[in-house]
C-alpha cells in the first residue's frame, strides 16, 4: 500500500519529512508526497493523493497560527478533508498544530514532531494492523502531549 503525505510550506516545521522518517522506520512503504502552500489547500492534495498517485491512505499535515483567522481556515480544511474522505472512502489522518498550542518556539517544533510521528505510527496500524488500534480504544491516546489515560468511575 502506498501512503500519501500532504504539507504545507506555511507550517514552521517541515512535517512531512518527520512523517516520511517514522512512516519508513515503522514499516516498509512506498510513500508519495506533495507540499502545497496553506492548510486549505490540502483537502485536494490529499484527493489527488488518493484518486491519481493511488494512496491507500494519507496524513494531511499542518500548522495553522494562532489568531481567530487561523482557527476557521483550520475548521474548513478540516470540513474539506472530512468531504474528501467520504468522496474516496479513504482515511485521511488531519494531523494539525496549532501555533498557540505551545509557549515558544521550541515547544511548539517539539509537538509538532511528537504529533506528527504518533500520528504516523497511527497510520501504520491503520493500514496494516488495525487490532492494534481495538486495543487502544477508550484509552485516552493523545497525539503530542501525554495520553490522557481511561476515564474512572
Amino acid at each position: 500500500m502506498k501512503i500519501g503525505i500532504a504539507d504545507t510550506t506555511f507550517s514552521r516545521v517541515n512535517m512531512g519529512a518527520v512523517a516520511a522518517d517514522e512512516l519508513r522506520k515503522q514499516a516498509s512503504v512506498a510513500i508519495e508526497r506533495v507540499t502545497v502552500p496553506g492548510i486549505k489547500d490540502l483537502p485536494v492534495a490529499c484527493k489527488k493523493l488518493i484518486g491519481e498517485r493511488k494512496c491507500g491512505i494519507v496524513m494531511a499535515l499542518g500548522m495553522p497560527g494562532g489568531k481567530e483567522k487561523d482557527r476557521m481556515c483550520a475548521h474548513e480544511a478540516s470540513q474539506g478533508l472530512i468531504i474528501c474522505q467520504l468522496m474516496t472512502n479513504t482515511h485521511i489522518i488531519e494531523v494539525f498544530v496549532h501555533e498557540d498550542e505551545a509557549e515558544d518556539d521550541r515547544e511548539l517544533a517539539w509537538l509538532a514532531e511528537q504529533r506528527t510521528r504518533e500520528h504516523a505510527r497511527n497510520v501504520i496500524k491503520l493500514a496494516f494492523n488495525p487490532q492494534e488500534l481495538i486495543k487502544e480504544a477508550g484509552t485516552g491516546q493523545r497525539q503530542g502531549f501525554p495520553d490522557a489515560g481511561p476515564a474512572r468511575r
